[in-house]
């Protein structure tokens, strides 16, 4: 029988749920149990797709299309095995699905409740990834904190799974913050306190406490939370600021946070979790011997959830170069012709991020101007693919004015266009071409050499391509369609013949970087930023 895990949150938001369930999830799967993880938010978007990265970070996207909320990535990250659409779920989706039922007449006439018809379908969500016998343990993340009104059905819901599954088959962790007041000079636990007589007011008494602290427990505060929250005292785990999210697992090792679980939930601890690849990878990421600095010039640099993956699949690429890499954030909108010199001419590379509209465009072509003209390493993704076409169009084959149809439908060169299935969309939300695509690389090219092999999937989150019509041009002038997708016809990725790392994609290969698998494109612009680091300082 698969066994079910529950993560709620208490005191504050922010605290690491994702993090912590992600590093549970990586203990239990390296003793050998198949692991997923799932996320239940409870805002009533549908999904995170139509949501300002300032509102919620980045929009995650699995291979099946799915947006979801950024914590699947972390997931995906640390498991080095993919999402889907089941892994998260919104209170938009279950009363959707709910009213879509009482439509059809599925109810027999009864009054439509949260209890139990928005109940039994969170339960029913809840346990569909059992469905199909792949998981030995199911990792459910309750988005919010405990006390927040929208949580409150996800909760119910999970005290009355709980009395179904019966004993042993299920267990709550709480996450909760145990301040440090500096004028008193002591660890207050009255937060927590209050947070879990809070969720035992619901119904649900946690089996684990995971206590979010800048400073350790003594054992006096441990035996005061565990008699206080009816926990036993080596159910009170401590986490402790790390100086990594990837030193996380191996300090909750240390707590035996997994060896806790597995004992309360009549599984066996025998096997020691093999850890041997997560241990060197963090002993490169800890010991490298050069450190770069590459640009991000993107929208919404002031937020560094926007672009959690990018900076993440920037990690496992330096590790893998044994090399330490600063990000350093660029607004797109600072950028001019006066001043790009000045922000771009001590990095040792530059990527240009995704986004949707206008704001910023001007600068992002300033930037790529600047870096194809001075032979800097660049990597453009999605937005900064298609900047790095209208850029190329401008200034080199002098299509004067060339630009997205997204940005100016009255363009004479619209070299990037809207895409034929897209021009009768109306909604927002999940409309846009969504998750893994084929794409064929042509041989001889730099993405050959990059991906060292001739059909890769990678995956997608746009409504505007290259505009075919102008593609022998464009390669007549030196920007190389590398990659193609076979089903449509579709540019996937661009580059430059005569540069030392000119490379674009219309996909999100941030997306699928993880620990185990860091992007070969990622990779190989870290490599190529550090070739010419060390060629600037000899000089």
């Amino acid at each position: 029988m698969t066994k079910y895990i529950f993560v709620t949150g208490g005191v504050t938001s922010s605290l690491g749920k994702g993090i912590i369930s992600a590093s549970l999830a990586k203990l239990l799967q390296a003793r050998g149990y198949r692991v997923t993880i799932q996320k239940f938010d409870p805002y009533i978007n549908i999904d995170p797709g139509t949501l300002n990265p300032y509102e919620h970070g980045e929009c995650y996207v699995t291979e099946d299309g799915a947006e979801t909320d950024l914590d699947l990535g972390h997931y995906e990250r640390f498991l080095n095995t993919p999402t889907s659409q089941a892994n998260n779920v919104t209170t938009g989706r279950i009363y959707q699905h709910v009213i879509e039922k009482e439509r059809q007449g599925a109810f027999l006439g009864k009054t439509v409740q949260v209890v139990p018809h928005i109940t039994d379908e969170i339960k029913r969500r809840m346990c569909l990834l059992a469905n199909d016998g792949q998981y030995d343990i199911i990792i459910t993340e309750l988005g919010g904190t405990v006390g927040d009104i929208e949580s409150l059905p996800f909760v119910e819901a999970v005290r009355q799974l709980r009395w179904e599954l019966g004993t042993n088959n299920s267990l709550v962790i709480h996450l909760t913050l145990v301040p440090f007041l500096a004028a008193a000079g002591e660890l207050k636990t009255k937060p927590t306190q209050h947070s879990v007589k809070t969720l035992l007011e619901y119904g649900v008494q946690p089996d684990v406490l995971v206590c979010r602290t800048e400073h350790h427990l003594s054992s006096e505060i441990r035996k005061k939370l565990a008699l206080f929250c009816n926990v036993n005292i080596n159910a009170v785990v401590e986490s402790i600021d790390a100086p990594s999210i990837y030193d996380v697992p191996l300090l909750m090792l240390k707590e035996q946070l997994d060896k806790t679980v597995l004992t309360k939930l009549k599984l066996s601890t025998k096997n020691d979790p093999d850890l041997a690849s997560w241990k060197a990878f963090l002993g490169k990421l800890k010991n490298p011997t050069e450190e770069i600095t590459i640009g991000l010039v993107g929208k919404y640099v002031e937020l560094p959830d926007a672009y959690k993956s990018i900076n993440e699949a920037f990690i496992h690429a330096g590790a893998v170069n044994e090399c330490k890499v600063r990000v350093k954030s660029i607004a797109a909108e600072s950028i001019n012709p006066d001043n790009v010199a000045e922000k771009l001419k001590k990095l040792s590379g530059v990527l240009v991020a995704p986004g949707f509209g206008e704001r910023g465009l001007d600068g992002k072509l300033v930037a790529i101007r600047y870096i194809r003209e001075n032979h800097i390493p660049f990597f453009g993704i999605c937005l900064g693919m298609q900047c790095a076409v209208i850029e190329f169009g401008r200034n080199v084959m002098g299509l004067k004015n060339a630009n997205s149809y997204e940005m100016d439908q009255q363009t004479k060169h619209p070299v990037i266009a809207l895409m034929e299935a897209q021009k009768k969309v109306t909604d927002m939300g999940g409309t846009m071409r969504l998750g893994a695509y084929d794409c064929e690389i042509k041989k001889g090219t730099k993405a050959a050499a990059i991906y060292g092999k001739a059909k890769i999937s990678e995956r997608h989150r746009h409504r505007y391509e290259f505009n075919n019509k102008y593609l022998d041009q464009y390669e007549k002038a030196g920007m190389i369609a590398s990659g193609i997708n076979p089903e449509n016809n579709l540019v996937e990725i661009v580059e430059l013949k005569d540069h030392p790392f000119f490379v674009a994609g219309q996909f999100h290969p941030e997306l699928k970087s993880t620990v185990a698998n860091p992007h070969p494109l990622f990779v190989s612009f870290v490599a190529a930023s550090l070739a010419y680091h060390k060629e600037k300082k000899q000089k």
